[in-house]
């Protein structure tokens, strides 16, 4: 007889055969939340298996309809940060929804017991209030600064210093460039799911569970001091000038062609540098250029310093030419370079997001209709790809919820609807 290691049934083994197509399937997390980080956390685990329930009180919380919106306003941006999770909608300003919820969370098993949340951990979400109900819970609560404070990704980027960066250093004026992409939110909503992994991971070992704390503005500034801008600003002593286009450090810049098109090359190392001077055929310039600057442009930072003599020398050659043209000459000279183009042309005319590329598939969006959605950018070669699986309806898993994880009966559960607890799938 074989054992299948330690499963008795046939079934069974075949069952958990099936389940590690989900390198986290049988893992559970509790998650409360709104806006970007917290949500964007749960939806990456969510999309390596694991079971992730969202709860929102009944109607949607305070991101529920948040642009972009559809013509009859369901938020494009909640269900896209929500892919794959379980929904369950609960009156949690009354106390019976509130004693439901902390049930939820602490429910016991040891794949059970982990809660994210940017929600305040205090009052019922106090740490110290759950623990009494598991003493293991991993509680992983992300706050805008280490005090507790509010911040949002543009306070906190705005702290650090980059919208100066971000400024045109040909526009003449001082004011800063905010970015349009909220970089702290996303990062830290990857930190959520490395924690709630990490701590699990600790208490398999141990045994015990812990609260974990992440502040917002702490990702900002641990990613400034670790790409360097920190020690710039401490041992240089000397503020970085806004770059425009340029990539600091090394030769990188935008060019237009002829017909308007407008591309992005870079030279980061010798071997790409190279092949920009090869497909431009500018190499007498380039060295001319170099003696009489005194530099060596095998150097990043020697070509950082010619960067506008060397721009000079190259927009001649885009000017010239139209895009399909100059395409192929790039790609020829195997020479790093990507094509600016809105949302609008990667969606429509870019195979790499298209079903062309396996992170996407067409998925119906209920209430919402068809698009392309991306499943998680990781691939495991011990597993099979995750399906991607659209954002819940509010409040679709409220019954089922209840019922197997937490074992209440039917009546039960119709008396908790009749009562306003609690709600399933509503027309909002």
């Amino acid at each position: 007889m074989i054992n299948h290691g330690g499963y008795r049934r046939l079934a069974d083994y075949q069952k958990r055969e099936r389940s590690m197509q989900k390198i986290l399937a049988g893992m559970r997390v509790v998650e409360g939340s709104a806006f970007v980080a917290a949500p964007s956390g749960g939806m990456t685990l969510a999309q390596l298996g694991a079971d992730v329930i969202r709860f929102d009180p009944i109607g949607g919380g305070i991101d529920y309809r948040r642009w972009p919106v559809t013509s009859s306003n369901q938020s494009l941006y909640w269900h896209s940060l929500n892919k794959g999770k379980r929904s369950i909608a609960v009156d949690f300003k009354r106390e019976e929804g509130r004693e439901l919820l902390t049930q939820l969370i602490t429910v016991p098993g040891d794949d059970a017991g982990l809660f994210l949340t940017n929600f305040p951990a205090k009052g019922w979400l106090a740490d110290e209030s759950l623990r009494q109900h598991r003493q293991d819970l991993i509680y992983l609560n992300l706050t805008g600064d280490r005090h507790g404070g509010s911040a949002l990704d543009y306070t906190v980027n705005c702290q650090v210093g980059f919208p100066q960066l971000n400024q045109f250093d040909d526009s003449g004026g001082e004011r800063p460039l905010n970015n349009p992409l909220p970089a702290w939110d996303v990062i830290a909503g990857q930190q959520i799911a490395l924690g709630i992994l990490a701590a699990e991971r600790h208490r398999r070992l141990t045994g015990e569970g812990q609260f974990i704390k992440l502040a917002l503005a702490d990702v900002a500034l641990a990613t400034v001091g670790n790409l360097g801008y920190i020690a710039e600003a401490t041992i240089n002593n000397q503020p970085r000038e806004p770059m425009g286009n340029h990539i600091y450090g090394t030769f990188g810049r935008d060019f237009c062609c002829r017909d308007g098109h407008r591309v992005m090359i870079v030279g980061v190392s010798p071997n790409q540098w190279r092949s920009i001077v090869r497909a431009m055929g500018i190499e007498g310039a380039v060295t001319s250029l170099a003696a009489d600057k005194g530099l060596d442009f095998s150097r990043e930072g020697d070509r950082f310093k010619a960067r506008t003599a060397l721009a000079a020398l190259i927009e001649p050659w885009f000017a010239q030419r139209d895009f399909a043209d100059a395409n192929k000459l790039l790609d020829e000279h195997n020479v790093c370079w990507g094509k600016y183009q809105s949302v609008n042309e990667l969606v429509d005319i870019d195979p790499e997001c298209s079903e062309d590329n396996p992170l996407f598939s067409t998925v119906e969006q209920p209430g919402i209709g068809k698009y392309l959605m991306p499943g998680s950018p990781l691939y495991f070669g011990a597993v099979s790809r995750e399906t991607v699986v659209a954002a819940p309806e509010l409040g679709q898993h409220t019954d089922e919820i209840l019922l197997d994880t937490l074992g209440l009966s039917s009546g039960e559960i119709g008396r908790l609807h009749d009562a306003g607890i609690i709600a399933g799938i509503t027309n909002n």
